[in-house]
């Protein structure tokens, strides 16, 4: 047994230093691939760019869409796990309760699906890039490591995929079609987009006007 607990905290610290070498690391140099990418049977396309040459409707729409209080809590929104939490044990269609944050950690460190050990994992990673890379730069990561596509991942790719110019100058329209699609971006059109996700997307755009005249985006710019 003693050996066992021996072996166990050794792990431990090697998964900690590991952890925070590469959080370190990504703080300053863009991660090279996910899990998702590498496992992505149709390929990828990704073209990383500066949060400078994103255009910030694009910010705006992610959080009107994913984490409206993104610029004030730690990570996590504890109100919103607790609500997905009580509709969860209702039954019915899964609900999350994930922040920018949690979904940055997610893509960039671990893999998709659920399970308690990968929230923990989660959790973690979230703990370390909030008090390591702060919001800009988590924001700069998810943009350009979100599927926003078939085979296609981060900002630049899809806007070059949908509208055929940079993604540093979307309009509100595009960027909220793109919000709109980022949970299921594989069934959800951004072209031409019909039923719930062109309502989806055109509830966005409202809302990015809140976050325009509250600064929901403040801290990605100070």
């Amino acid at each position: 047994m003693r050996w066992f607990l021996m072996l166990l905290a050794k792990l431990v610290l090697w998964f900690v230093a590991l952890s925070l070498v590469l959080v370190l690391v990504y703080r300053f140099v863009p991660p090279p691939a996910t899990v998702t990418m590498l496992m992505d049977e149709n390929g990828m396309t990704r073209d990383w760019e500066p949060l400078s040459n994103i255009d910030r409707n694009l910010v705006r729409a992610v959080i009107a869409a994913e984490d409206g209080k993104f610029c004030s809590h730690d990570g996590f929104d504890r109100e919103a796990i607790e609500k997905a939490i009580q509709h969860n044990a209702q039954g019915g269609r899964i609900r999350g309760g994930s922040t920018i944050s949690q979904q940055t950690a997610k893509n960039v460190f671990l893999w998709q699906g659920g399970g308690f050990f990968r929230k923990g994992l989660e959790a973690w990673f979230t703990f370390l890039i909030e008090n390591v890379w702060g919001k800009r730069r988590i924001m700069e990561v998810y943009l350009n490591v979100a599927e926003t596509g078939i085979g296609t991942y981060g900002a630049e790719a899809g806007a070059q995929r949908y509208f055929k110019h940079s993604a540093a100058r979307l309009t509100r329209t595009e960027a909220a079609r793109m919000a709109a699609a980022l949970p299921l971006p594989k069934q959800r059109p951004v072209v031409n987009p019909s039923g719930f996700t062109r309502r989806y997307g055109n509830m966005i755009a409202a809302r990015m006007g809140v976050v325009e005249r509250d600064g929901l985006d403040a801290c990605v710019y100070q």
